[in-house]
């Protein structure tokens, strides 16, 4: 049975990955054998200087999902290098690192690092960052994701992924732009915007006010976008949002997804990963499946 995922000239064992900001760099995490099943690996997005996060309250449950407002806390990216990446490359799994940042030039200077770090499957550009001139979220505008997309593919010694928002009118429309730009995958969906109030205190629950929504309550929506997008769109799509079990992410790869990631469900059951992969592979088994591109996409219309 052939599982294997292309994206690039990266070849992915299977099609199941986690979602940035769900894993974590325990030396523990590194050895067990749950890991090194997986696909890929997507640690927390890294930023080119260190960030403290928003303040708390950073995270409240929701009806079938989870709002969270942490702020990309991260070491920055030279720490990330010399202290996190390696633990992440000893697992054997392919690592996908996701980078924000707020200027194109200091994605490129992210990009250079990880050129010179070597030994990684892909970039993952989390483009729901400020564009500081319009006020909107990179991933909200075409222009601007054309833009940072093709000026870090132009550096990059990796494959090039762009995650995009749904907090958009179409995203079929952003992912076309990226792909234009020369992205060797998109990435969907990210979080939806979203708020909870106390309304004892009458006050947001979330120290941000704000946050972004994630969990089971996502995932019609994101099937629906992923489903959308893979129609008009040649590259690979890594769809999330909501996946809890094996038939969550088959509705992901039935609508067009070529891999899945499982997010908000690792704080529930971290052995959630291999679960989906183990029931992806039941199902193609089933149905006479031997190679991953014949479930791809193959919803009926």
């Amino acid at each position: 049975m052939n599982i294997a995922v292309k994206i690039g000239k990266s070849v992915f064992p299977n099609p199941v990955t986690v979602a940035s900001g769900t894993f974590g760099h325990s030396e523990e995490l590194y050895s067990l054998k749950e890991v090194r099943c997986l696909g890929a690996i997507v640690p927390k997005t890294v930023t080119l200087k260190a960030q403290e996060g928003n303040p708390p309250r950073r995270i409240c449950e929701t009806p079938a999902g989870m709002i969270n407002a942490i702020g990309i806390e991260n070491p920055g990216i030279d720490v990330f290098i010399a202290k996190k990446l390696p633990g992440l490359k000893k697992t054997g799994v392919p690592v996908i690192v996701s980078i924000s940042a707020h200027s194109e030039n200091d994605f490129a200077l992210m990009a250079q690092k990880l050129n010179a770090a070597g030994k990684i499957a892909a970039i993952e550009l989390n483009l729901s960052c400020p564009n500081l001139k319009k006020k909107v979220l990179v991933a909200q505008d075409a222009a601007a994701t054309a833009s940072v997309v093709r000026r870090i593919k132009r550096i990059s010694k990796y494959p090039v992924i762009a995650k995009l928002s749904p907090n958009v009118t179409d995203i079929a429309a952003i992912a076309l732009a990226a792909e234009a730009s020369g992205a060797d995958a998109v990435s969907m969906v990210n979080t939806f915007a979203a708020m909870s109030i106390d309304v004892k205190r009458r006050c947001s629950r979330i120290g941000n006010f704000t946050g972004g929504l994630s969990g089971p309550a996502i995932r019609p929506i994101a099937v629906r976008m992923v489903c959308e997008t893979a129609a008009k769109i040649k590259i690979p799509i890594i769809g999330m949002g909501g996946i809890t079990n094996a038939n969550d992410a088959l509705e992901f790869l039935i609508a067009g997804a070529s891999m899945v990631a499982v997010g908000t469900y690792n704080f529930i059951n971290p052995k959630a990963p291999l679960e989906v992969l183990i029931g992806i592979m039941a199902y193609m088994k089933e149905n006479r499946m031997t190679d991953i591109r014949e479930l791809i996409g193959s919803i009926k219309r």
